[in-house]
């Protein structure tokens, strides 16, 4: 008899490996990331690795009315290139400097970071190369990595795939939140650069590099000088370090992170209804891979400004007697920047100049 009273059968029993779930195979991944989550431990962080929950006890000094500001998102269809590409290390960075940057344009800075990654068997060394490249991004922002989620989903997922989530909780005091209230009519644009796509517009690239032109992550087209998985893997800036001085002197009215539905969809999140930001085309260099993609495409120029961030990865709204400060601050930290458009009367849309 067994121990639930059943008669041994005499053969194998079923086992959660022939499943497609290898309970081995995610304990030495969770050995191999082990350093990687320490790597990223700050003072609030309470809970080891191994715990049901993560705890986390924020230091309030100096804020008067302190606010949590969270936010999650993913890497989208990015990681198919990740995956031609076989590089595992750089989407993880994407995942975090992503949602750092959509509580900073609120004004707030991180404090803790949680993952969740999916995959249809699990491969060691691969959850470790992702989970590596999040402690760094965890690290280079000032936010612990205080958990997180890897689930093994046989049939779920194709193999060799997986897919990768991100959840992000920060502090800002409530006196210095930014929601765009305080635009005015006559502040100045400047926009800062991005490194590439960063994490949206990859159903369109890879549609026209991959299916239209019929290139792969290896080739280097005309007009691009890396190969096109180089290009695409570029990694989202975040603009935290850049910033944080320029927040803390009270430079910026608003901060617009450039994402999915680019320029022209972005920076009305920020405009009061009455007020239009007129962005003038061509301030800015615009980087080779938005020009390749343009031109193997076919795509319109609206088009282009509505799904690709055109090499504008934030846009920061400066009142004009602070603009000489501002820019001499992202001076004093080597960060260019151009000067991109300003706020006009108007419906509270996107107009090209």
């Amino acid at each position: 008899m067994d121990d639930d009273g059943t008669r041994d059968a005499k053969r194998p029993g079923a086992t959660y490996r022939d499943a497609g779930v290898d309970i081995d195979a995610q304990d030495e991944g969770l050995r191999r990331i082990k350093a990687a989550l320490s790597s990223t431990r700050t003072a609030g962080v309470l809970a080891d690795l191994g715990a049901f929950g993560g705890m986390f006890a924020p230091d309030l000094g100096g804020l008067a009315q302190p606010v949590l500001v969270a936010s999650c998102d993913g890497v989208g269809t990015k990681l198919k290139v990740a995956f031609a590409a076989g590089i595992h290390d750089t989407v993880g960075r994407d995942l975090v400097n992503h949602c750092v940057n959509d509580i900073l344009v609120q004004g707030a800075t991180p404090l803790f970071f949680l993952d969740y990654l999916a995959t249809a068997r699990l491969a060691p060394e691969v959850m470790a190369a992702v989970v590596d490249g999040i402690a760094a991004g965890c690290r280079e922002n000032g936010c612990a990595l205080l958990g997180g989620e890897t689930a093994e989903m046989p049939g779920f997922y194709a193999p060799g795939e997986y897919d990768l989530a991100g959840f992000i909780v920060g502090l800002v005091d409530r006196s210095k939140i930014l929601d765009g209230s305080a635009v005015r009519d006559g502040d100045v644009l400047v926009g800062l650069p991005s490194a590439g796509l960063h994490t949206n517009g990859y159903s369109l690239a890879r549609r026209i590099f991959f299916d239209i032109a019929g290139l792969n992550v290896r080739d280097t087209p005309d007009g691009l000088p890396v190969p096109i998985g180089e290009a695409l893997l570029a990694e989202h800036r975040s603009y935290l370090k850049v910033l944080r001085g320029a927040l803390a002197q009270g430079l910026v009215r608003a901060l617009a992170h450039v994402t999915g539905g680019g320029l022209t969809d972005n920076v009305p999140r920020i405009l009061p209804p009455a007020l239009d930001a007129k962005i003038v085309r061509g301030s800015w260099t615009v980087p080779p891979v938005f020009r390749v993609l343009k031109r193997l495409g076919g795509v319109d120029a609206s088009e282009m400004h509505r799904v690709f961030n055109m090499g504008i990865g934030m846009v920061c709204v400066i009142a004009p007697d602070r603009l000489a400060a501002f820019e001499e601050h992202l001076a004093a930290v080597r960060e260019p920047s151009a000067r991109i458009g300003t706020i006009v009367p108007g419906r509270g849309r996107v107009v090209y100049a």
